[in-house]
């Protein structure tokens, strides 16, 4: 490998090791075993390369094991089996989720990692309500990107932090779907009907 691919290997092994936040420059280039100079040289900064770093995990994951594809027979079975994967994800890739969240605060007071965060959620929003409508992302519907996508990124944040937090607390997938199937029931009954 290359320099600059040695440090993107050693800047994951970090990221697994130390997480985002408490990765120095010293511990990248130690990892890779390459000068400190060649981060600058390479990425410009040691946040651009932890950022490139921990997007192609993310990336990584969501080619595998972050698909929506479940075991089940049914839909609802199917869904159920794709978040109990996820949550198993959760845990054993710990890791990665917790260095998406430090980049996720850093990226407050940084507008460049914010628009990428942004761009990466619109991206996500759009793969996910199609692979939910089975339909190719090209032909998904505006109003499923929004209502779709952007429900089921709030279910992937909120379960996160649930299994990060107390994964014996952490919903199942069964569960998950049992409450939206709830939700969806109180909202019915909460529309007025005429009369």
């Amino acid at each position: 490998m290359g320099n600059r691919e040695d440090l993107l290997a050693g800047a994951r092994r970090c990221l697994e090791e130390k997480g985002y936040a408490r990765t120095t420059v010293r511990d990248i280039a130690s990892a890779a075993q390459v000068s400190m100079a060649a981060i600058g040289y390479h990425f410009g900064s040691r946040e651009a390369l932890l950022n490139q770093a921990l997007f192609a995990a993310i990336d990584e994951w969501a080619a595998g094991s972050g698909r929506l594809a479940g075991q089940g027979a049914t839909a609802e079975e199917r869904y159920a089996d794709t978040w109990d994967r996820k949550s198993r994800d959760f845990l054993d890739m710990r890791w990665l989720w917790l260095a998406n969240i430090e980049a996720f605060v850093h990226a407050q007071s940084s507008p460049e990692l914010l628009a990428v965060l942004a761009e990466g959620q619109r991206r996500s929003r759009r793969m996910v309500a199609a692979q939910l409508a089975g339909v190719p992302e090209d032909e998904v519907a505006q109003e499923d990107v929004r209502a779709l996508g952007s429900v089921h990124l709030a279910l992937l944040s909120g379960v996160m932090v649930q299994a990060l937090t107390d994964e014996e607390q952490a919903p199942t997938g069964r569960e998950l779907v049992r409450g939206l199937r709830r939700m969806v029931e109180l909202l019915e009954e909460s529309v007025p009907t005429d009369g």
